[in-house]
């Protein structure tokens, strides 16, 4: 799947950068263009990708602070800024444009809802959110912002692949080894799935290709990705239950919105080398991703890939119905109330008739 990837934000850029990091490393060939793009100059300057920078006039290379309405208000200001940076870099081959940004920022979550729109204004291949949902221990103020910026992403994009950063997180690591962490399983699994159907050694019985990945995708809404491995045997028989077995972790253990197994449709990829993936055990795990997932759309297939260990890779579209969105939009709401409380000056506080004094 020959993919453009814009990374609006801090860690909108960062991500982006893993992606195409990935995808050369794996020398798969499904990234054909990355762009960064903030409102802070600083970290524009860390990122090894093209970037434009934009609200110079407004906040002068300073970011927004956070402040996400401010955000959208400076993407939509220099959102021809940006399309003509993308200008020859989509492609007649690219086949989907990916907006990636962290929702409970300022640029990324007011950014991403608003150059998702302006994409599928211009462009009439597929625009897709991928955005990264906050972690509890964040503040108040980042759950807010990415309840708003889901809320519009979802409406904007043709379907948003969601990324819960408490998934992933393992309690004793530091803020930065878990962003880093966070990120590198992101690529491995999205860049996994952008490869799929691309032209890799090895040919599979029933390999994926890009259009299976943009029908599942079809119906809209929040997406979530799975993914587990296990060692493989040599002879394809003796790998049946192997596959059963990553297949079941992948989908219940972990996928990148937990719990989110209601879904509209689903895509089964098994990867692996060709001569060790048994067709019946794809078969007998795409029917179990049926049944757990209620959906009579679920696809499958292989992706011949060089390696000793099988993996499964689920890919569900339309999981909004989910409980872990339904405690995440409670939580942002709650914030969103907090935020909007009347803050009290705190010289008032010494004139306060309700409290006593200490002497």
């Amino acid at each position: 799947m020959k993919v453009v990837l814009i990374g609006v934000g801090q860690a909108g850029g960062k991500l982006t950068q893993r992606l195409a990091q990935y995808d050369q490393r794996m020398d798969f060939g499904a990234v054909k263009g990355a762009l960064a793009v903030n409102s802070a100059k600083a970290d524009l300057r860390e990122l090894d990708l093209d970037t434009v920078l934009v609200g110079q006039d407004r906040v002068k290379g300073h970011g927004v602070g956070g402040d996400n309405e401010l955000g959208a208000e400076v993407m939509d200001n220099d959102a021809t800024q940006v399309m003509d940076a993308l200008d020859g870099r989509i492609a007649a081959e690219t086949e989907a444009i990916f907006v990636v940004a962290g929702l409970g920022g300022g640029t990324g979550s007011g950014g991403a809802p608003v150059l998702a729109r302006e994409l599928n204004r211009v462009y009439q291949i597929p625009v897709y959110g991928l955005g990264v949902l906050p972690g509890r221990g964040e503040g108040a103020m980042y759950q807010a912002n990415a309840g708003r910026s889901l809320m519009t992403l979802v409406r904007e994009a043709d379907a948003t692949l969601l990324i819960d950063n408490d998934a992933w997180h393992t309690s004793g690591e530091s803020v930065g080894e878990a962003f880093d962490k966070i990120n590198e399983n992101i690529a491995q699994r999205v860049g996994l799935l952008f490869a799929s159907g691309e032209a890799v050694e090895g040919v599979g019985e029933s390999v994926v290709d890009s259009s299976e990945v943009i029908n599942t995708l079809r119906s809209g809404g929040i997406a979530t990705l799975g993914f587990a491995s296990a060692k493989a045997a040599e002879d394809a028989e003796e790998n049946i239950n192997t596959v059963t077995s990553v297949t079941r972790r992948a989908l219940l253990s972990n996928l990148s919105l937990p719990n989110a197994v209601e879904a509209d449709s689903g895509l089964l990829v098994v990867a692996g080398k060709p001569e060790s993936i048994p067709r019946k055990g794809v078969e007998r795990a795409r029917k179990w991703v049926e049944e757990e997932t209620g959906s009579l759309q679920v696809r499958g297939g292989d992706f011949p890939l060089d390696s000793g260990r099988l993996a499964s890779l689920i890919l569900l579209g339309g999981v909004e119905r989910s409980e872990r969105i339904e405690e995440f939009m409670e939580r942002a709401k709650e914030a969103s109330k907090k935020a909007e409380e009347p803050k009290v000056d705190p010289a008032e506080q010494f004139h306060n008739d309700e409290l006593d004094d200490l002497i």
